[in-house]
């Protein structure tokens, strides 16, 4: 697959981290090194040495202790036609599915998921369940149990287990819950309006009944968490609520600063988003008693598309209507918080800083800072540092033996790309 970036664009600084993410083995969570240079220009790849080297071993291995049976016909018509190789993201198949047919082999869990989580919010509490119930019932899409739903299935078949366990059902949940009540909180500090396309928390019951929700489901996901009576997961999940701390205060200490690199931003990014998207899938490999090894690379996997999902977030922001997204277009720009087709733009442009630096106080600065962005190849170069963390995705997934639920994951990351295409 052939993705142009430009260096100058891409290459950031490694900064150290082992201290602020203990989920992940590696001592860097962006661990960065040089793999290929295209056209005399180098681009990076977060992808562990380990994988290509167990790859081939550890599919022999795993595959010949169970035999992988997708759940259904067309399932198994899709995993043949992959053969054993990568996904090529740059080739649109017949029939791409879309987001419901990529979570179909994990459905039924879904469903259950959706009974389960009024009784485990608590009904108590009827003002603060009537403020998650808000959220909850707002469409949004189950992504991130889905992917703990679909690791949970593609490890377990390397286990030999019949099922996936309680404890991967719980953890789904509790991943959930903490992700709901982590938009909560982030509505009210954005002072955001809409909520896919709904009003948000805050502005139907106040910010008091707001911020108290979200603390009520932060605190009963961490209730349930410590049932779980596993160490290393408990330790996984309470980094993310820390995380998300930490994500919000480089955003705002951040705001209109033109100066902010990419590293910040992706450093933000993980805490923000791709933090509890990689504690999900490691999580759920845990739970299937994989290899170390395994539990690396699905904290791994999670990460590169935790980071994907954001860059593709950012660039939507500013292609997508305001119908499109639920939210004012141009919304992040608006509140100074500069992303990543920001930050490429700022580059090629130096009136964009004058503008971004006077916080948009003429009329419709706002505006001709969007035009500037997209006239520069702002978002082209976004999109091509979205492409490469799919790219390291798919690559996290080659330790997993072919089966329905890997396809899940992998088409996952595909999906995430068609966003912006």
């Amino acid at each position: 697959m052939s993705i142009t970036c430009h260096s100058h664009n891409l290459e950031f600084v490694k900064t150290r981290l082992e201290s602020l993410v203990p989920g992940s083995s590696s001592n860097d969570p962006f661990d960065l090194f040089p793999v290929r240079n295209r056209g005399g220009k180098e681009v990076f790849k977060n992808a562990s040495k380990r994988c290509k080297s167990r790859q081939f071993l550890c599919c022999r291995r795993e595959t010949s202790r169970c035999q992988v049976l997708p759940t259904k016909t067309q399932d198994a018509a899709y995993v043949n036609s992959l053969g054993t190789g990568p996904v090529d993201l740059s080739i649109e198949p017949k029939g791409f599915p879309s987001l419901s047919d990529t979570f179909e082999v994990v459905a039924e869990d879904l469903l259950t998921l959706n009974k389960n989580l009024q009784s485990i919010v608590g009904a108590e509490n009827p003002v603060l369940m009537s403020a998650a119930e808000q959220i909850f019932g707002a469409g949004g899409k189950r992504m991130r149990p889905a992917l703990v739903f679909l690791v949970s299935r593609a490890t377990a078949l390397m286990s030999g287990l019949k099922d996936i366990t309680k404890e991967h059902r719980r953890l789904a949940e509790i991943i959930e819950m903490i992700h709901t009540a982590s938009l909560i909180h982030d509505d009210v500090l954005d002072e955001s309006e809409l909520r896919r396309g709904k009003k948000t928390v805050h502005q139907i019951y106040g910010t008091r009944v707001a911020v108290l929700a979200g603390d009520f489901m932060f605190a009963q996901s961490s209730w349930y968490l410590a049932n779980l009576e596993n160490l290393e997961v408990i330790k996984l999940i309470s980094q993310v609520i820390k995380d998300f701390a930490s994500g919000e205060i480089k955003q705002a200490s951040s705001l209109f600063d033109c100066d902010v690199q990419l590293d910040e931003y992706l450093i933000k990014s993980y805490y923000k988003t791709a933090s509890l998207i990689a504690a999900s899938t490691k999580g759920a490999a845990v739970f299937s008693g994989v290899s170390p090894e395994i539990n690396e690379q699905m904290y791994q996997y999670g990460k590169n598309l935790g980071l994907c999902f954001q860059v593709v977030d950012d660039i939507l922001d500013f292609t997508q209507s305001a119908e499109q997204l639920g939210k004012p277009a141009g919304s992040d720009l608006a509140k100074g918080n500069l992303t990543a087709p920001v930050i490429f733009a700022l580059e090629k442009e130096p009136k964009l800083r004058d503008i971004i630096e006077s916080e948009f106080c003429e009329m419709g600065s706002l505006e001709e800072a969007i035009d500037i962005i997209k006239n520069s190849g702002g978002i082209e170069m976004a999109r091509n540092l979205a492409s490469e963390k799919a790219e390291q995705a798919i690559q996290n997934l080659g330790c997993l033996p072919q089966s329905s639920f890997r396809f899940g994951l992998e088409r996952m990351v595909k999906y995430n790309l068609e966003r912006v295409r």
